[in-house]
């Protein structure tokens, strides 16, 4: 939900509203109109939604445009609230509403009695004030705690205390639903609401109005309701009563990406990262989320958030920095040896079958392996690593680690033949700033005044970078990570040996 792009409307009371030909919708009005001119327009309708194109995105549409209250029904981590959040975005920008009204009466017709007294008093100079979409929303978490009041409302003491009677209709504190009048409120979880008072949303849904206590209240609410819930089968909290599920005119189901691109494209969207990592690091994070939702030892039915995916590579990065911090490494970039990080820190975020007891990081150790055979498989698969073999032939080894700089792991490597073609293989399209060059490495290495002005550094020619690889950005950084994915696959794939101990891994000797 953004701010304001433009300045409120200039008619601050209702004549003036009128000579300015302002046409009343209702909310749902609003949102068919305005997504059918997006459409129209060929414009992003949900933005900052990744992977529902083609299957969640289409019947949201036809809901919205056939004016349905509705419920997002799906696993943890789906990006259920996120979506919702977005149909902010479909109303408009502005919306005239009575000065100091508590639910947004619209100045035409208003519904509480504090602004039809007022209407009554003030006439064509009833004040008109001006709220922005953002402010169109409410929300609220179902939680066993929450009240008919949280919801609907209640009576208000201190008005009482004031001198009001019980009888007066302004005594009333209104709650959250009746104040996102005119508006979009969403219920996440509505499962986990108690069904007492999942029946005072009854009349929301099918009259359009309110009660409270024993108030003779009829409020036509305007508003779009939207609920969010986990597969009943799951929640075993709670479920949605039957009435109160026939009001909603749709249902959807959502669900995790179903492309790894997708996958890769919610990791860099959602991440924070700290430090470079590369794309075939994203997509190893990518597959082992995957693979870690679709393992018999993992419940299913709880769901493997894509907050799994983002936590990992939020660690790898982090695990990049400070090898970076500690050997001087600069630019951070994350390499293989950093991915067993992340191991430990997404153990809570998924629910072991009770079989899977004491060996939850042996089993994502296992797939995280898993995932880094398959991408080298579909990355690496056809390459000629012959020369990468040839280098551990004759029993040699290298040592590379969490708090081993990339320089000196290709300066342990040396010389290798086709690692070039490798890192073309791995591709890196992203554009990082040059490394800082020192004096003399041109000349040191043999390079010309053109190899130095595009970036290329003796560090660049050791690693076997290209001078289009410098010009690209590519650092010895990348050369480490394409070499370690190389290494950590071939010893995958039984064609090297490896030896581990903690923070420290020796290649070498064939397999």
């Amino acid at each position: 939900m953004t701010g304001p792009s433009s300045a409120p409307p200039a008619p601050t009371h209702l004549a003036q509203l009128r000579a300015s030909g302002h046409v009343q919708r209702s909310v749902k009005g609003e949102v068919r109109a305005n997504l059918l001119a997006r459409m129209a327009r060929g414009e992003e309708r949900f933005p900052g939604i990744v992977g529902f194109d083609d299957t969640v995105l289409p019947h949201l549409e036809r809901a919205l445009l056939a004016g349905h209250d509705l419920v997002l029904l799906g696993e943890r981590g789906q990006g259920k609230t996120r979506l919702i959040r977005t149909l902010v975005g479909l109303l408009d920008e502005w919306t005239p509403v009575v000065a100091g009204c508590e639910i947004n009466d619209h100045p035409y017709a208003p519904v509480c009695a504090r602004c039809r007294r007022l209407a009554a008093e003030h006439g064509e100079a009833l004040p008109v004030a001006w709220r922005h979409r953002s402010e169109r929303y409410g929300e609220k978490l179902a939680t066993p705690d929450t009240s008919v009041g949280d919801l609907i409302g209640d009576i208000d003491p201190v008005k009482v205390a004031e001198g009001r009677t019980l009888g007066d209709p302004e005594t009333v504190h209104y709650g959250l639903v009746p104040r996102s009048n005119r508006g979009v409120f969403a219920v996440n979880e509505l499962p986990d609401l108690a069904e007492r008072i999942q029946v005072a949303l009854l009349n929301v849904l099918e009259e359009r109005d309110i009660q409270v206590r024993g108030y003779q209240l009829r409020l036509p609410l305007d508003l779009l309701l939207v609920a969010s819930a986990n597969p009943e089968d799951y929640t075993n909290r709670g479920r949605i009563i039957t009435p109160l599920k026939d009001r909603f005119g749709a249902e959807i189901r959502t669900h995790y990406p179903l492309r790894l691109t997708d996958e890769v494209d919610l990791v860099r969207q959602e991440a924070t990262l700290v430090a470079h990592v590369p794309r075939h690091l994203l997509e190893i994070v990518a597959r082992f989320t995957r693979m870690v939702r679709e393992s018999p030892a993992v419940d299913t039915r709880s769901g493997v958030s894509a907050r799994f995916a983002v936590a990992a590579a939020e660690t790898i990065a982090a695990s990049a920095l400070r090898r970076a911090a500690m050997t001087g490494e600069d630019p951070a970039i994350a390499r293989v040896c950093d991915l067993p990080a992340a191991v430990p820190t997404l153990r809570g975020k998924v629910e072991f079958e009770a079989s899977e007891e004491g060996r939850e990081e042996e089993v994502l150790t296992h797939l995280l392996r898993r995932a880094v055979a398959e991408e080298f498989r579909v990355r690496l698969g056809g390459t000629d690593l012959s020369g990468l073999l040839a280098r551990f032939a004759a029993g040699a080894t290298v040592e590379t680690g969490d708090l081993v700089p990339a320089s000196e792991l290709l300066a342990r490597l040396g010389p290798v033949e086709g690692l070039s073609a490798l890192l073309d293989r791995l591709g890196e399209p992203e554009d990082l700033a040059d490394p800082a060059q020192e004096p003399g490495h041109a000349a040191a290495a043999g390079l010309t005044q053109g190899h130095a002005a595009a970036g290329l550094t003796q560090g660049h020619a050791a690693a076997g970078l290209t001078q289009g690889h410098a010009a690209a950005g590519l650092t010895q950084g990348h050369a480490a990570a394409g070499v370690e994915l190389a290494l950590e696959g071939l010893y995958l794939t039984r064609k090297l040996s490896k030896d581990e101990v903690p923070g420290r891994t020796v290649y070498g000797g064939g397999a």
